[in-house]
């Protein structure tokens, strides 16, 4: 192998390790419904709850708001601690029906 092709490599694989110290992500998996509910992480709007279920969420370190809303459903909201290194954070999401 040539020096410029080892040199392209090796510029290669430390790309892909990001540059050193940048904070990793948590994943956050959700699950629940109904499927249509909004979902937003810090007042940020992420997606439906369908779509962030079958995607996920990359979280950075630290405390997140999470919450979901649709009509005709009470709000649910959750406070999650992501820590890198850890596990994802998941969240099962039931929103109920407003009462009549």
């Amino acid at each position: 192998m040539g020096v410029k092709l080892t040199s392209v490599l090796v510029a290669l694989a430390l790309a892909a390790c990001g540059p050193p110290g940048a904070p990793k992500t948590v994943s956050m998996r959700m699950a629940g419904g109904p499927a249509n509910a909004s979902v937003t992480v810090d007042d940020i709007f992420v997606g439906t709850l369908d779509v962030v279920s079958k995607r996920g969420v990359a979280l950075p370190p630290g405390t997140h708001r999470i919450s979901v809303e649709a009509p005709g459903h009470l709000p649910w909201d959750k406070i999650v601690e992501a820590r890198e290194g850890d596990a994802a954070v998941r969240l099962d999401v039931k929103l109920v029906p407003v009462p009549d």
